[in-house]
């Protein structure tokens, strides 16, 4: 890894700011620099939202993701929003409800996975779904160690439910294990 921008998206309430927040905390423990952003719309729950981290072995000079390595959409409406900005060799990782063209599929790998739905069913906690989206990204790009990656979630999850967050954490690296296969 030289340099890995990721943007994860989805709508407010989601937990997608605290998602980049926790990839970013666990990347500078394992000795990473990183950068991250966010923006959302005026809606504190519901609007539209993205936040970003860049993940870098050398120092960070420009701190914006243009185009990113890997876009995370919770949403359909988060998904086709940032669809057209991303590169060739994008890796996409969508909840299992939305809806990716043809086209789309075959010039990107697409890892579509039931993240909201795991987060209500399998966790039981619908907020788990940016844990389980971390667990997944961490799969997929190995920003971090994953001892990292749990103290991070440790550190953001409120008091009574770490065991239940690092579960979904786990959770989601398995569906991006699964999917793999």
């Amino acid at each position: 890894m030289s340099r890995i921008e990721v943007r994860m998206s989805g709508s407010g309430g989601q937990g997608v700011i605290m998602g980049t927040i926790i990839l970013a905390e666990a990347a500078f423990e394992d000795g990473k620099q990183v950068a991250q952003c966010q923006s959302y719309g005026p809606e504190a729950r519901g609007g539209s939202s993205k936040a970003e981290t860049i993940i870098s072995d050398s120092k960070i000079h420009y701190t914006k993701v243009k185009l990113p390595d890997l876009l995370l959409s919770l949403t359909q409406q988060s998904f086709d929003k940032y669809l057209p900005y991303i590169k060739d060799g994008t890796i996409i990782v969508v909840d299992s409800s939305i809806e990716v063209p043809e086209e789309t599929k075959k010039a990107h790998k697409v890892f579509s996975l039931p993240i909201l739905d795991a987060a209500a069913e399998v966790i039981r906690n619908k907020m788990s779904a940016n844990i389980i989206s971390c667990g997944v990204i961490n799969a997929i790009l190995h920003v971090a160690d994953w001892d990292a990656v749990e103290h991070a979630v440790l550190n953001h999850v409120p008091r009574g439910t770490e065991e239940s967050n690092l579960n979904a954490l786990h959770y989601g690296a398995k569906l991006a294990r699964e999917y793999g296969e």
